[in-house]
């Protein structure tokens, strides 16, 4: 029941810049790390940038371009992307480690979710 939708995606021109949305939806307790990924075709999955109770950690490839950040009352991480460049081109995908109750509130249940993904194209 509970979903994680990005949103944001699309094509822009190199140098340019684009933002990124993750929404959580659905009923949950507490949404704990929130992570960005990013997947190009016939490449390895990488972290793009997550937030934790540490902090903010980023991937070295986007380091000083890219900044996440949560909004906890909107259930809402964002990524906002700057000096994109076409090695970023990729499918985005957005992570959370959601905590949940049981219907009779004796226990709480981790649940790793991943979104749809939103595609990210960067042209030069």
């Amino acid at each position: 029941q509970v979903r994680l939708v990005e949103s944001g995606g699309g094509s822009v021109k190199a140098g340019g810049s684009l933002r990124l949305a993750c929404v959580a939806s659905g009923t949950f307790v507490t949404l704990k790390s929130m992570a960005w990924y990013r997947q190009a075709p016939g490449k390895m999955r990488e972290l793009v940038a997550a937030i934790n109770y540490d902090g903010t950690t980023y991937g070295d490839s986007v380091k000083g371009r890219f900044s996440m950040t949560r909004d906890n009352a909107k259930n809402t991480a964002y990524l906002q992307m700057g000096g994109l460049t076409p090695e970023d081109t990729a499918v985005y995908y957005c992570k959370a480690e959601v905590v949940s109750m049981d219907v009779a509130w004796t226990r709480t249940t981790e649940r790793e979710l991943w979104g749809q993904g939103t595609q990210v194209t960067v042209t030069s």
